[in-house]
């Protein structure tokens, strides 16, 4: 038996439990057989940000009569996970797929070929595909710049005024395209308009929280009048908000994290964290499978849509329009 369990690669146990899953989101029955099948594909199905996600897709699944199997791989990391998934989702004949692809690069050609027999809606994170009939995300270029602008504000008001000295970003993943993005913007609006500031440090980690607060660690010993981090999505602001936290550096390390969960919530009202740039991944996760159905239907949709990015404080989280972000229905 354990022979047997050895045959299986990763890959292989990942496509069967998502083949598993799909093949009752397709069996037609008494009750559903004229329902509309639209997966959707995320990264991670763990983290709060992909719940957010889902719950925006399933609230469309129900509002507009489609059904909606909610997929996704064991982490951000396992790439070859979501290249299986996809396959199967295709081999199911579903009238569109949404997807989030995990990295770029890999995820390319699976896409293209799928998009040979479905309309393929991308959301948040972008491929090396031309193949997509819309694309919805966050400006992540333009999330990157909100990020160093907040970074700034907040190195100034730390400084009598002065946006001056050394920073560093922290990037979860090489090859993410929403990653990449957010990287490039934050470096060229850094050069661009802050000429104070240097930065010391482009550092590239694992997709682990404690990665992040090893790397944040490191930077802190190594440079003792550092300014300020941008970690380029959730699970790195918990790290690196946890390493200025251990070394008694709230209010004077500057943080600016992407996205949000009650853990970076609290960080923001203790003063870890200076701010977050968050995004709209409930409107992503709606909007995708809203798309996703008129594209299944030939209607004429928008090749790319952008879904917004708000930098969020401590001054203005109790806004009713901040509020809704950081605090959105699951259900």
């Amino acid at each position: 038996m354990k022979f047997v369990k050895s045959m299986f690669s990763r890959r292989t146990f990942v496509a069967l439990a998502a083949a598993s899953m799909l093949a009752g989101a397709f069996q037609p029955g008494p009750a559903a057989a004229a329902d509309t099948t639209i997966p959707i594909i995320v990264k991670d199905t763990t983290s709060f940000y992909w719940q957010i996600v889902l719950a925006g897709a399933r609230k469309a699944g129900k509002d507009l009569g489609v059904n909606v199997p909610e997929l996704g791989a064991q982490a951000e990391t396992d790439v070859n996970g979501q290249i299986s998934i996809l396959e199967n989702a295709v081999a199911g004949n579903p009238a569109a797929v949404v997807i989030s692809p995990t990295e770029a690069k890999a995820l390319g050609k699976p896409i293209d070929e799928a998009a040979k027999k479905v309309k393929i809606i991308g959301i948040d994170s972008s491929a090396d595909s031309k193949a997509f009939t819309s694309f919805l995300t966050t400006d992540n270029k333009v999330g990157g710049q909100v990020a160093a602008d907040g970074l700034a504000a907040a190195i100034g008001a730390a400084n009598g005024g002065k946006v001056e000295g050394k920073v560093a970003i922290i990037t979860a993943l090489p090859g993410a395209g929403s990653l990449e993005q957010r990287r490039e913007g934050f470096l060229e609006q850094v050069k661009a308009k802050y000429p104070g500031l240097t930065v010391i440090a482009d550092k590239y980690a694992d997709g682990q929280a404690t990665t992040g607060l090893n790397i944040a660690t490191d930077l802190i010993t190594a440079n003792p009048d550092l300014k300020g981090i941008f970690a380029s999505n959730l699970i790195m602001a918990q790290g690196v908000g946890q390493a200025i936290a251990e070394n008694n550096l709230s209010g004077k390390v500057g943080l600016i994290g992407f996205d949000s969960d009650e853990k970076l919530i609290k960080f923001l009202n203790d003063g870890v964290i200076s701010g977050l740039v968050v995004q709209d991944p409930y409107r992503m996760g709606y909007d995708g499978i809203k798309t996703a159905l008129a594209a299944s239907k030939g209607e004429k949709v928008e090749t790319f849509v952008d879904t917004g990015a708000n930098l969020v404080t401590k001054e203005n989280m109790k806004e009713p329009k901040i509020d809704a972000l950081l605090n959105p229905k699951l259900d």
